[in-house]
């Protein structure tokens, strides 16, 4: 018998979608974030950068492809028009961003195929047809479902953000239906985003019941008056379209190539153009592993750039662990915590609301690696006998009391407010990640645990989600099985740990950033935290009134805009808006949405609602249906049962310049300069015995301006008590003080405020009300009176666009990545935004400090004697009990004028009243 001829194995073909992951790392939170230090967008370069390094680590032997949809129309536009034409234009931070992807791609070595007149998807599944002729096993890296119809013995998908593998019987467990029905499965389901005609209202359950029932979408057509009901009578109106769409989703798979599969194989690297783009992109990861085999140096000066920044090489290992369910083992970690420096700590709770939280358990980490997970509450059926809670707090309420033993967390404001639900008192909180990241780059990424153990662990770490569910069918911690809660419990600890070691390190080489966060955002934590836990009275009489009397008003409003109309509509359509404004009215198109259709935007309604009835009735009505739904209706629902009060949540780090920020309720946005704004406001009040006092900072960043510019003319009028608009327009409009019109007056306030938010010549007159040429010659005047401002202008601009951010009086940095984009109007918006950060910041800093020094003195104080219950903006809210009601107000006011130092002085105005409008 003659011997068989033994072929060598193939090396597997490894198509990757790049069209899909590179749209699929677009919208990854973190990634979305990163730019380089002139502006341009790198998060999409990288998501698809490290897919690709994840497949040949998975795959070292395979032939790894890189496929893009080409640019233009393909034979599915000439099949059916209307193919995608309802997919809006792809973001310009996206398309920047292709053209080195490509060519990073190319310099690595790897076959990169954009073929004219197809997607993507029909040279993926051209060349997998090919693969498989010749017996070449064939892998498909994507997210798109579409592509399970290429599925075979020889093809497998792999979804390599999710790691989720399908083979035959994976499509089959995924959607119900064999690879071979895929396409049916599609046609009958239609698909919205790329505008292919489906059946109406038939999901995937009603596709996969026919599929069965029927078997092919044929035979699901010819049977279609077997099938009964509404979803009957869509099928018959469909089916006649039907053909088209299984046309429509079906892979192309004879696409003429100018090669074969088995001829397409990696280049050698091109490693000097990799380096080149590397460092252009500053894609710190890449430049690292492209220099790695060749760096022998230990001196990190030779590389092109610094790769100490590069996330640290990390392996998160959770053989350490531990689940702490005996007082042995519980006893034993408390002596390790009692002994150590500083320790991570975190809760798990039933909720994200502090106040209805209940612990859970808690965890900590003491080194690296070493954590420890004490489960408290876990009560699934089943579940493993855990200590008893009571017991347990009682002996860590010294430890964590304790403020000698430094503590680190992440978001530790919650835990502190969870923990005070216990009567204990976190203290000895030294360091917080989400703080440390904030002050170290506010605008660098997001501030959460998962974000930043991606971003400078390069770690990513287990979802809430991945162990609790989504959605309705999300269960509580509670209820998790501790095998997966105590990891994930644990895990929080030792990255938070880590983290911090990290951001520590960096943090500790600007010595202006470490004390931002030492001597501002750590202790003010703590303010923050008392200022959440007593929350604020709310007359829930009062505002059930005013809810009657606005949705009064807002029917009758919504009457008036019918009648003017001519015809009832829906307020809340934008298109029946448009059809309105832009149709029927006539209206002059201002602006357009990205989709090409007129705005009706509220920027859009303020100005057409200069010259036309109807857009002033929508933006009353607009503003009076937001007070409705956000205060008057929801702010008594909001009313704790164990408090009677409403408990806001202040947030340090959101705002990019250093402000805080809260939500449930947001206090921030309540209107003070509308009657109905006020009326919420007159809904704030205090308990018996008490007064509110309102404290506000006046002009504050008028008077940072003066401060950073060293103008004379600005600083000699604050010094003096000059009302600074009326100086301002003696100055720019040459006449003596006592003789500036209240219209002068008006029009130097509007140029005083605009400078500092960088308003230029046409938003001066638009303002006004007044010509372009006639606004450029006030701020002209303006300018030649305050020589200093213009110079600190022109001064700033330069030293951001040199170091990438500006910094606040105190050293806060605020970063401004698109000071040297190449996109106009980014980098014009970034150098108005370096000129006002500045002072937006320094003001963020004031209050800070100022509710530092206040509530140290409160401290001093009797119990309940005052009490700072709000800060909004530039004032502090208090209430005060009436007997020393004038001594204590006095001593706020200069305890915030004295804050701080400036060149030039601060004023505090501080009212009195039986509520927040009154004291106002």
């Amino acid at each position: 018998m003659a011997s068989e001829q033994i072929l060598p194995k193939r090396s597997p073909l490894i198509l990757v979608d790049g069209s899909s992951y590179l749209f699929r790392a677009y919208h990854v939170p973190y990634l979305q974030a990163l730019k380089t230090s002139y502006g341009q967008p790198t998060g999409a370069i990288t998501g698809v950068l490290n897919m690709i390094k994840s497949l040949q680590k998975d795959y070292p032997n395979g032939n790894v492809v890189v496929v893009f949809d080409a640019k233009g129309k393909t034979f599915r536009n000439d099949l059916y028009p209307e193919y995608k034409a309802n997919r809006p234009p792809m973001p310009d931070d996206l398309r920047s961003q292709i053209e080195p992807l490509h060519n990073i791609i190319k310099a690595m070595g790897l076959p990169l195929l954009v073929i004219d007149g197809v997607e993507a998807d029909d040279v993926i599944g051209t060349l997998a047809n090919q693969a498989t002729q010749q017996s070449i096993e064939t892998i498909i890296s994507t997210g798109d479902k579409d592509m399970a119809q290429l599925v075979s013995p020889h093809v497998t998908l792999i979804n390599t953000m999710t790691n989720q593998k399908l083979d035959e019987a994976g499509v089959v467990e995924k959607f119900g239906v064999a690879p071979n029905q895929i396409i049916d499965y599609l046609a009958l389901m239609g698909d919205k985003v790329d505008n292919i005609p489906g059946v109406d209202k038939c999901g995937p359950k009603t596709a996969v019941k026919w599929l069965i029932e029927f078997g092919n979408l044929q035979n699901v057509i010819n049977n279609a008056d077997l099938v009964k009901g509404k979803v009957g009578e869509n099928l018959r109106a469909a089916a006649d379209k039907l053909p088209l769409s299984y046309e429509l989703a079906t892979i192309k798979l004879d696409v003429e190539l100018p090669f074969l599969a088995d001829e397409l194989c990696a280049a050698p690297q091109d490693t000097e153009s990799l380096i080149a783009l590397s460092t252009q992109y500053e894609l710190k990861r890449l430049l690292n592993d492209v220099q790695r085999p060749s760096n022998t140096s230990n001196d990190k000066t030779d590389s092109v750039l610094n790769t100490e920044e590069l996330p640290p090489e990390t392996n998160v290992s959770k053989d350490k662990y531990q689940t702490i369910l005996s007082m042995s083992a519980l006893k034993a970690w408390l002596d390790k915590l009692n002994s150590c420096e500083l320790f991570a700590f975190d809760t798990e709770t039933t909720s994200l609301n502090y106040m209805e939280a209940e612990l859970v358990g808690m965890s900590f980490c003491i080194e690296e690696g070493e954590a420890a997970y004490l489960p408290l509450a876990h009560n699934y059926p089943d579940a493993p006998e855990q200590l008893d809670l009571q017991e347990v707090l009682a002996l860590f309420k010294p430890l964590l009391e304790n403020p000698t033993i430094k503590k680190v967390g992440q978001h530790l404001k919650y835990d502190k407010n969870v923990l005070a639900n216990y009567d204990i008192e976190l203290a000895g909180i030294a360091f917080d990640t989400m703080l440390e990241s904030y002050v170290l780059n506010s605008v660098g990424s997001r501030h959460d645990m998962d974000t930043l153990a991606a971003k400078y662990l390069d770690h990513q770490t287990v979802h809430f989600e991945d162990i609790a569910g989504k959605g309705a069918k999300q269960i509580g911690f509670n209820l998790v099985n501790l095998e997966q809660a105590s990891p994930y419990a644990a895990e929080d600890a030792d990255v938070t740990l880590r983290l911090h070691n990290v951001l520590w390190k960096k943090l500790s080489a600007e010595t202006s950033l470490v004390e931002v966060l030492e001597k501002v955002e750590i202790p003010l934590l703590s303010v923050l935290a008392k200022m959440e836990q007593f929350g604020v009275l709310i007359d829930s009489q009062k505002l059930g009134q005013q809810t009657q009397d606005l949705a009064t008003r807002i029917i009758q409003l919504e009457k008036e805009v019918h009648e003017l109309a001519g015809q009832s509509f829906n307020l809340g359509s934008t298109k029946q808006l448009q059809e309105i404004l832009y149709t029927k009215m006539n209206l002059p198109v201002l602006k357009k949405t990205p989709k090409g259709a007129p705005s009706t935007s509220e920027e859009v309604l303020q100005e057409l609602a200069l010259d036309y009835p109807l857009p002033k009735l929508l933006m009353e009505f607009r503003g009076l249906t937001k007070l409705k739904n956000t205060y008057t209706d929801k702010l008594p629902k909001m009313i704790n049962a164990r408090t009677g009060r409403v408990h806001t949540s202040y947030h340090q780090a959101v705002a990019a310049t250093g402000r805080l920020s809260s939500t449930e309720p947001n206090l921030q946005n309540i209107p003070i300069r509308t009657e109905e704004g006020r009326r919420v406001r007159q809904a704030f009040i205090a308990r018996p015995g008490y007064k509110i006092v309102a404290a506000d900072y006046s002009q504050i960043e008028l008077r940072i301006m003066a401060h950073l510019s060293k103008d004379s003319g600005l600083i000699s009028a604050f010094a003096a008590g000059t009302d600074i608009h009326s100086a301002t327009a003696a100055e720019v409009f040459s006449v003596p003080l006592e003789k500036v019109t209240t219209e002068q007056r008006r029009n130097a306030k509007a140029i005083n405020f605009g400078l500092i938010y960088g308003m230029s010549a046409f938003g001066l007159s638009r303002q006004l009300n007044i010509s372009r040429q006639d606004a450029q010659k006030y701020m002209n005047l303006y300018f030649e009176r305050y020589p200093g401002v213009l110079k600190y202008m022109d001064e700033t601009r330069l030293v951001a666009k040199e170091q990438g951010y500006v910094e606040t009086v105190f050293g806060r940095r605020l970063y401004l990545p698109e000071i040297n984009s190449s996109n106009v109007m980014q980098r014009k918006g970034a150098e108005r935004a370096a000129i006002n950060a500045p002072m937006q910041g320094t003001a963020a800093d004031v209050i800070k400090k100022a509710m530092l020094c206040v509530d140290k003195w409160i401290s001093t104080l009797a119990k309940d004697e005052v009490r700072m219950i709000m800060q909004v903006h530039d004032e502090l809210v208090f209430e005060i009990k009436q007997q020393e009601l004038e001594m204590y107000r006095t001593k706020i006011i200069e305890l915030m004028e004295q804050a701080v130092v400036l060149d030039v002085p601060l004023t505090v105005e501080a009212g009195i009243g039986e509520n927040w409008d009154e004291a106002h």
